[in-house]
């Protein structure tokens, strides 16, 4: 931050060199010692997006995956929740190594374990090495999008860091939009080993451009606490009935979420025949009614309230999950039937997700960082259940239906 300042002084040494004398205007307050805000919103937005390109870009090669690794589709689905638990477990570490060591540090080793992870997929010989390798790829994606989340907290205050918070959340909804296209069209032109190449330029990119944005937690207010105080914590937290409740809204709709995520490259591409370029644009029309449903929350949740809006969302999500469940069961409508009713079923994670971490933090505003690390762990824990119970499924008569179509 010091080289900026003195390099701010040498400009307007050399303005007032070249300029002739005039009255002094009225002293202005300086601007805030911040970084340029569209390179923050750049750097902070690649952070956050990890959570999504790291499984939505590999989606469409699943299949592909399979065939080449020699794995059934259930050892194949099972990466997606080996990603799951390196997520859920590492972002309860990242946030009190943040906030003892600042949030530079913790963020760049965790891009390395993603660049480390990520290679390794490329590499990989079989399923197995596929799951391990994708375990430390999240525990070091998480690093950042949990640690981005504070340090918008660091730089900005009031309206003006809602208002990053806000486009954060945006940019997050568009990540899983353009993953799974993206992703197919490099299988179609390079194979899915080139996909993880792409992650590893990615999180290399991302690590330099950290690197042009100052450390935003100063040396005085870093918490001194042992981390394994900080870790201990957590215990008081879970044992809080409200907190959970609404964590467990949130967390019985991410174990859906991810058994969509994990099982319907395999519905659409093996079962119902859609070509892997074009599964991305099926998938995507399902991030669109996020996106809607997300508007549509930010405008009715100061009038109808947070409890209202979870409930709202968790029953349509009921009714839309009973509904796909009988379509697939009977396969009723087809491929259209199927797809309409997931992206209904998707679609109301614009009001579950937000109003479920918003409503477990109302209580603990001294800390939101322990509360929403616990939570976002919770979910994505209960998204493990979910992508996990496919494989579980693949046992059942009716669920064998996909992997003697695909086979």
């Amino acid at each position: 931050m010091a080289h900026e300042l003195a390099g701010s002084a040498g400009d307007r040494a050399e303005t007032i060199a070249l300029t002739p004398p005039a009255p002094s205007p009225p002293t202005a307050t300086p601007p805030a010692a911040t970084p340029p805000r569209l390179r923050v919103l750049a750097v902070l937005s690649a952070l956050m997006g990890f959570a999504s390109i790291s499984t939505d870009l590999y989606l469409p090669a699943m299949p592909a995956m399979g065939r080449d690794l020699g794995a059934d589709t259930g050892s194949i689905e099972l990466t997606v929740s080996g990603f799951l638990i390196g997520f859920s477990l590492g972002q309860l570490f990242w946030g009190p190594l943040g906030d003892r060591h600042g949030r530079r540090l913790p963020v760049a080793v965790g891009l390395l374990f993603f660049v480390i992870g990520s290679a390794g997929c490329a590499i990989s010989n079989s399923a197995g090495e596929m799951i391990c390798w994708r375990v430390v790829q999240a525990l070091g994606a998480c690093a950042g999008v949990v640690l981005a989340r504070a340090m918008v907290r660091d730089l900005y205050e009031g309206s003006r860091a809602a208002q990053m918070l806000s486009t954060l959340m945006t940019v997050m909804a568009i990540a899983p939009l353009l993953g799974p296209i993206v992703g197919g069209q490099i299988l179609a032109l390079s194979g899915w080993r080139t996909i993880f190449w792409v992650l590893v330029a990615v999180g290399l990119a991302t690590l330099a451009a950290l690197f042009t944005i100052p450390e935003t937690l100063a040396e005085e207010r870093r918490n001194r606490e042992p981390i394994m105080s900080a870790l201990a914590g957590y215990a008081s937290l879970i044992r809080n009935r409200r907190l959970l409740g609404f964590a467990a809204a949130g967390g019985f709709f991410y174990a859906g979420i991810y058994a969509y995520i994990a099982g319907t490259p395999f519905a659409y591409i093996d079962y119902y025949r859609v070509a892997p370029e074009l599964y991305g644009i099926v998938f995507a029309l399902g991030i669109v009614g996020i996106m809607a449903t997300n508007m549509l929350n930010s405008r009715l949740v100061a009038r109808l309230g947070t409890t209202t809006m979870l409930k709202i969302g968790t029953s349509g999500a009921m009714m839309s999950g009973l509904a796909t469940l009988a379509a697939g069961m009977t396969g009723w409508g087809g491929l259209w039937a199927l797809a309409t009713l997931l992206l209904l079923f998707v679609s109301w994670s614009g009001l579950i997700v937000a109003n479920s971490i918003g409503g477990a933090l109302q209580d603990f505003p001294a800390r939101a960082g322990a509360v929403s690390a616990l939570v976002g762990a919770l979910h994505y824990g209960s998204g493990i259940a979910g992508s996990a119970a496919l494989q579980a499924f693949r046992s059942l008569p009716q669920g064998g239906r996909l992997d003697r179509a695909g086979s």
